[in-house]
């Protein structure tokens, strides 16, 4: 069985929002790091996926925060490969703080894919089965996500800070144009509890404008990311009424 992968750092002002707090995109973007480090440590990573043409696609980003990360704390970030099947593998993660309080817990799902034919790749001889860690950070399974009806559509530019070097559009700033959808006064209430989002199809970077079809209810927050008729992604996000 293999071994959990740990960083530990602080996380910085830069990285919060207005009330200390971590920033989607950043939150995002630190899960990402580790799972593209250790990838790149248990022989999976981006040196591999160049040489055989191949990339990990995600699938779905599950995120329970349990307490959000604030501004000059100590986090342990730990990370690792959980379970796997012939086509599909699972990265779990979780965030602790100083005192190894559990902070956020997370699984995702990925897929490889061959570039060439853009067709997803047995994992039997591509993934190290010695690397994997047979326990779950968070005993979610990947299921389809429901549909809805939106209340309203907001509107986003692709801009070139968002395309990543992989050249499609980074899967942080999705969940960035999903927590801004909610509009600034809902978001400034609450407090960002859990984010689930299914990612369905790359956006391509040229597209002028992307639509989120969002619906509210409640403490909970559905959105739908398409341009025009295609649809790229669904995102659910939990919320919590912010105290006063």
């Amino acid at each position: 069985m293999g071994d959990k992968y740990t960083e530990v750092r602080k996380l910085q002002a830069y990285q919060c929002d207005r009330y200390g707090n971590v920033r989607p995109l950043i939150l995002m973007n630190e899960l990402q790091s580790m799972a593209d480090t250790h990838a790149e440590k248990i022989g999976v990573g981006r040196t591999f996926l160049l040489e055989h043409n191949l990339a990990w696609v995600c699938i779905y980003y599950l995120v329970d925060i349990i307490e959000l990360p604030h501004e000059n704390e100590e986090l342990k970030f730990i990370t690792w490969p959980s379970v796997a099947d012939s086509l599909r593998t699972a990265r779990d993660f979780e965030i602790r703080g100083a005192d190894d309080r559990l902070m956020v817990r997370a699984t995702s799902q990925w897929v490889l894919i061959d570039m060439e034919r853009r067709r997803p790749v047995a994992l039997t001889d591509k993934l190290p089965m010695e690397a994997m860690v047979n326990e779950r950070a968070w005993d979610r399974s990947f299921d389809k996500f429901a549909d809805f009806i939106p209340e309203k559509t907001h509107v986003m530019k692709c801009r070139f800070d968002d395309i990543d070097v992989n050249q499609h559009i980074n899967n942080a700033v999705y969940a960035v144009w999903a927590t801004e959808s909610v509009g600034y006064v809902y978001r400034n209430e609450h407090k960002l509890c859990g984010i689930e989002l299914n990612f369905k199809k790359e956006i391509n970077p040229d597209e002028p404008e992307v639509a989120i079809d969002v619906k509210i209810d409640g403490d909970t927050s559905y959105h739908k990311i398409r341009t025009g008729d295609v649809e790229h992604a669904i995102v659910i996000c939990h919320w919590a009424k912010r105290e006063q």
